[in-house]
């Protein structure tokens, strides 16, 4: 279930995780771009999840079509 922007957990965030459609493909380098971008303003993210961990929370992304097209 996707979580709304938090700016509490944000600044716990200790690191970040993104899932990619299992049909998208790209090389990694522009996987590694775009997962920047998308990471640069999680409060823009259609699908946005904070997983606690023992040091804080892990931000995690699911990317949908249209976050590609929002960042492309």
């Amino acid at each position: 279930m996707a979580d709304k922007f938090d700016p509490y957990r944000e600044s716990l965030v200790v690191e970040c995780a993104t899932e990619w459609p299992e049909d998208y493909e790209a090389d990694p380098r522009t996987r590694v771009r775009l997962e920047a971008l998308l990471h640069e303003s999680p409060d823009e993210a259609a699908e946005l999840e904070y997983v606690r961990t023992h040091t804080g929370f892990c931000r995690r992304i699911v990317v949908t079509p249209e976050d590609l097209e929002r960042i492309s």
